[in-house]
């Protein structure tokens, strides 16, 4: 399957809340697959659906020593301990910032089959069923961040060599991908 460009900061598609799969047939089968080739050539810890265009709510994770996906996902904080960790993202390519999160979590959502899955989660895996939901939510880490650190980061997105480039969309209209794969 294909490698897909990873749209970046900048792009809509990534502030904008995805809508909940209905349909597990191949097409869902198509951007689980996408997603994960895609994920594993970005040597990512995660990848949700709208960093490739696809406004839908699925993600896929390969870190922790796990990989796997999530369809319409759900999350929980189990205990109150948080970790203050530094955290990036593919679609923010060269910026990283201590980031508070949940230190466990318990997720819960379905594979590409429509069957129940669910897990519990710490460390890496932990922040990334967090990271990649909010994707689905059109959050970005940015948004999660105090805002002297979100200063700081915007101040180094504005000066790196991607942004505001033709590369936001990686020159792929967001309609054509939606032809393709049936995602609104």
């Amino acid at each position: 399957m294909p490698v897909l460009p990873v749209r970046l900061f900048g792009d809509p598609v990534l502030r904008t809340p995805t809508d909940p799969v209905t349909s597990f047939d191949d097409r869902l089968e198509r951007a689980v697959t996408d997603l994960m080739d895609t994920v594993r050539h970005e040597d990512g810890a995660g990848l949700a659906a709208p960093q490739i265009g696809l406004s839908i709510r699925v993600f896929v994770y390969s870190c922790g020593g796990r990989e796997g996906h999530l369809v319409n996902p759900e999350w929980e904080p189990i205990g109150d301990d948080r970790t203050h960790v530094n955290e990036g993202c593919l679609s923010i390519p060269g910026v990283s910032e201590p980031t508070e999160r949940f230190a466990r979590v318990r997720a819960r959502g379905r594979d590409l089959r429509g069957r129940p899955v669910s897990f519990e989660a710490d460390g890496i895996l932990a922040r990334a069923v967090q990271h990649e939901t909010d994707h689905l939510d059109g959050i970005l880490f940015l948004q999660r961040l105090a805002p002297e650190q979100r200063r700081s980061a915007m101040a180094q997105i504005r000066s790196s060599s991607w942004f505001g480039s033709a590369g936001i969309s990686a020159g792929v209209v967001h309609d054509q991908l939606s032809e393709t794969t049936g995602a609104r």
